[in-house]
């Protein structure tokens, strides 16, 4: 912020009736897109931690949170398009570098070498590299990547979607199909995401859409159709081909998650444009609203170190066996204690690492936003 100088000359004095000037109001954020990150990122540790297959179709949280920053980029592109990549950058890369340096030695010391793909510990556009030691904390990452290519793309994205919006919105779902039925892309780091930035482009766009008014701008009878259509489908071919994944976890199978999500997050979307939510409400509720926007301003770093905060429960559990009260008042080999000692662990991450995040937007630190 600059500073105010000090006027050569004394003002004039307002008149005795004058209404006094306004101070200048802080932007309010959007409640109900900040709540839908906050159970967003909730609904992912929790999958991390049970590994309940049913959790994407109950909430599909990736979808959503880059149907998010698809809105957020769309916004934000109308400035010089340079400066907000830039911006971008900044925000996302020291939290990641940070968290990289702990993750790295921590994989160097269980004997791990890199190559030159080490390079991808520090822009990641593809998969950084790493040993099955630390697998469990650095796989996490393909999200940081395919968020990082939008972003890269969003400028071109933006001016083919305004083309034409509404068969450039539904023709997104088109790069997937082709992957899926007529050619599987490379097996490399570039196939890898291909298949992810396939998967959730109608999601990033369909955030360009709500930017922009094309949603509000459709028939409700058509969008809650289209979106009903895409879930049922989504739904369909998960559970058809459960024997070709194993499972009907979308996380497995890209094409029934593209349509999931799309139908799921057009509905939020949509709603969202159509009905003006907002919940302001929400800010009734000071503890709520409060850990909402601790979740909003730590995301990075609560996305990051999540899974790191569940793979140190467990030893840290283990100890807990060797008290004789904790054994025999504490439920310790419940998943459900695991969650909560998690979550624990994620506020300790939060306050002594959320810092970053303040320093990579130019924002004096603070223990909590």
């Amino acid at each position: 912020m600059g500073s105010h100088r000090r006027n050569a000359t004394l003002p004039a004095l307002p008149e005795p009736t004058a209404e006094p000037a306004a101070e200048p109001r802080r932007p309010v954020r959007d409640r109900y897109f900040d709540t839908l990150r906050a159970v967003a990122l909730i609904r992912v540790v929790t999958y991390h931690t049970f590994g309940w297959a049913w959790c994407g179709m109950v909430f599909p949280s990736m979808g959503i949170m880059f149907g998010l920053a698809g809105t957020l980029m769309a916004k934000s592109l109308e400035r010089p398009a340079a400066k907000v990549l830039r911006s971008r950058l900044r925000r996302l890369l020291p939290p990641f570098w940070f968290w990289g340096v702990f993750v790295v030695l921590a994989m160097l010391v269980h004997d791990w070498m890199p190559g030159w793909q080490i390079v991808y510990w520090v822009v990641p556009l593809g998969d950084p590299p790493g040993n099955a030691w630390g697998e469990q904390a650095w796989e996490i990452l393909w999200y940081l990547r395919t968020y990082l290519w939008f972003v890269l793309l969003s400028p071109l994205l933006l001016r083919v979607f305004r083309l034409a919006p509404v068969p450039v919105l539904f023709l997104s779902l088109a790069p997937i199909l082709v992957l899926n039925f007529l050619w599987s892309g490379p097996d490399n780091r570039f196939g890898s995401a291909l298949w992810d930035l396939s998967t959730y482009l109608f999601c990033w766009i369909l955030g360009f859409a709500h930017r922009d008014g094309v949603l509000q701008r459709m028939r409700p009878a058509a969008v809650v159709a289209l979106s009903l259509a895409a879930i049922g489908y989504g739904g369909w071919y998960a559970f058809s081909h459960q024997a070709d994944f194993g499972t009907y976890d979308l996380d497995e199978n890209p094409l029934a998650q593209a349509f999931w999500s799309a139908g799921c997050v057009m509905l939020l979307m949509w709603a969202k444009a159509y009905f003006r939510i907002d919940f302001a409400w929400l800010t009734r509720f000071r503890r709520t609203d409060r850990l909402v926007t601790i979740f909003n301003a730590r995301a990075v770093t609560i996305y990051l170190w999540h899974e790191i905060a569940l793979i140190l429960a467990v030893p840290l559990i283990d100890q807990f066996w060797n008290v004789p009260a904790f054994e025999k008042y504490l439920p310790l080999e419940s998943q459900w204690f695991m969650f909560g000692v998690g979550w624990v662990l994620i506020a300790v991450f939060v306050l002594l690492c959320g810092w970053v995040e303040d320093v990579a937007a130019r924002k004096r630190p603070k223990l909590l936003p």
